[in-house]
């Protein structure tokens, strides 16, 4: 593996898909749009492409073949084709598990094997197409600005990012589930006659400044990235604490604050992974203790 290969494997494992025919294996990775505007009022659409560019020139010497791109108003996509013999094809279908789409995708161990560098620039491509930083991100005060990772039903590859990211000694601050008693606590939407409210995406949510070292490849998500994490540093500097002392701790370091949650009726959805199915958490730190991700 190299950096060009783990960045593009971590934008496959975040919002791609592989199709298989009987000759070629076609790649396609999705860059959502998110919002139509960045944080400066600017197009996304005018970034995104502008970043493509970049990203080809970096990629396609690694794949030997040009990659098609197609910019729509909601995404934007990259793809190429190589015959299913290919040695690329042959080690992303390794590496990715041979999972075909980014809900079924495991990471191969050989990818938590790979350098600091490596690993990096995986998470970089994976949150360039599923991560994003937004002024309305922060936590209580508003200069707490934090990073969301979105990982859509898959359980088993939001604890491999947690975990890449703890190789990297970088804390997550915290997991929204996608599980009844995190996203439907009190039963209101239960109650209301939305009993599946609560089957959305996994959000990892990490400080900005601890995001640095990752950073995006899209460049009006690094811009955002920079600034929010200025604002967090100065923040806490005006409350009078360092930063790093206060952001930089994993969740089995601190004092778990949470309260009894009332039992919801779906906790034993066939949706939830078999080995925490049927039991009830009232902090989403205990899930992800038991899902792997812990001390």
């Amino acid at each position: 593996m190299n950096t060009e290969m783990a960045y593009l494997l971590g934008m496959i494992c975040g919002n791609g898909e592989i199709k298989r025919s009987n000759i070629n294996t076609t790649v396609s990775v999705d860059i959502p749009h998110k919002k139509l505007e960045t944080e400066n009022f600017n197009d996304v659409k005018v970034y995104v492409k502008a970043s493509v560019t970049d990203i080809r020139a970096i990629l396609e010497p690694l794949i030997g073949a040009e990659m098609q791109f197609i910019q729509q108003k909601s995404s934007s996509v990259l793809s190429f084709t190589k015959p299913n013999a290919d040695y690329l094809v042959r080690q992303i279908l390794r590496y990715t598990g041979n999972g075909t789409t980014h809900e079924t995708i495991r990471l191969d161990s050989a990818v938590f094997s790979a350098t600091a560098n490596e690993r990096r620039a995986f998470l970089r491509g994976f949150a360039d197409v599923t991560g994003y930083i937004r002024r309305s991100n922060y936590f209580f005060q508003k200069y707490k600005h934090r990073v969301y990772i979105e990982v859509p039903h898959n359980w088993g590859l939001a604890i491999d990012v947690c975990n890449m990211l703890k190789s990297l000694d970088i804390p997550v601050q915290t997991i929204d589930w996608a599980h009844p008693n995190m996203r439907d606590g009190d039963l209101t939407k239960y109650n209301s006659g939305s009993p599946d409210f609560w089957k959305k995406e996994h959000q990892i949510k990490i400080w900005a400044n601890e995001f640095e070292p990752i950073g995006f490849g899209i460049i009006h998500k690094r811009e955002s990235l920079a600034s929010f994490a200025n604002e967090l540093r100065n923040g806490f500097k005006i409350h009078g604490y360092i930063a790093f002392d206060a952001t930089h701790k994993f969740y089995w370091e601190l004092r778990d604050i949470h309260k009894n949650r009332p039992h919801h009726p779906s906790e034993s959805d066939e949706s939830i992974p078999a080995s925490i199915r049927g039991k009830h958490y009232n902090s989403w730190r205990e899930i992800a203790n038991d899902l792997g991700y812990g001390e």
